[in-house]
């Protein structure tokens, strides 16, 4: 009888021993189990810390953005349009393109349509052909690669490999006319494509009834 009180002695101490650890064993697991997604290989789309790893991409994302926009330059000074100038903008694409205020109402209806870059390089290739100091030339020459040619920059335009490998081998000696094949590709890209959209936008049709009313006031 003594030797079975104290086998069952010893099995409750025994018991009373492993029991804090079993109690804490689920708790651990529990604590381990809420923030899997941090410390394991597996994360499920409904995980919190996911939800808020995209929260701050999304902010990344629109602080990269605001600070673009901030780079982008001022729209050209020029006198407000005339409704005889807004009119002749409808007749060619070439009259809109050759006025600054035409070209700001253009630039501005891109925007819309995130494809103001094409503008900007226009005007960037138009700005090079008035330079003469090769290391200016040079210089600019290479800023505009880095801002619209390269794959590398948020505003890349579209150019075709043909384009591309003709820059390729102008920028070995850069000059005023390094980009006038890409130059003449988005000029005529803006022509077919954004164009005719533009001239049925709101941004034109507003412009034209707002000179068109103060014509009659007048």
């Amino acid at each position: 009888m003594g030797s079975e009180r104290m086998e069952m002695r010893k099995r409750q101490m025994s018991t009373t021993q492993e029991t804090p650890g079993a109690a804490q064993a689920p708790l651990s697991a529990g604590n381990r189990g809420s923030n899997a997604c941090c410390f394991c290989w597996c994360c499920c789309c409904s995980c919190s810390c996911l939800t808020v790893r995209n929260q701050d991409e999304e902010r990344a994302r629109r602080t990269s953005h605001e600070l673009q926009a901030e780079g982008i330059p001022n729209c050209e000074e020029s006198p407000a349009p005339t409704l005889e100038e807004v009119n002749a903008w409808a007749q060619s694409f070439d009259k809109l393109m050759l006025t600054p205020a035409g070209r700001n109402a253009f630039r501005e209806f891109l925007r819309t349509e995130f494809s103001e870059e094409n503008m900007l390089f226009w005007m960037a290739c138009e700005e090079l052909k008035q330079e003469s100091n090769k290391s200016v030339i040079e210089e600019k020459a290479r800023l505009i690669y880095e801002d619209y040619i390269s794959i590398l920059s948020p505003k890349e335009v579209s150019l075709d490999s043909r384009v591309r490998e003709v820059i390729n081998r102008n920028m070995l000696e850069p000059s005023q006319h390094t980009f006038d094949d890409a130059q003449l590709q988005i000029y005529t890209l803006m022509h077919r494509d954004s164009y005719p959209r533009f001239m049925n936008s709101a941004i034109y049709k507003d412009l034209l009834q707002s000179l068109s009313e103060k014509s009659i006031e007048a």
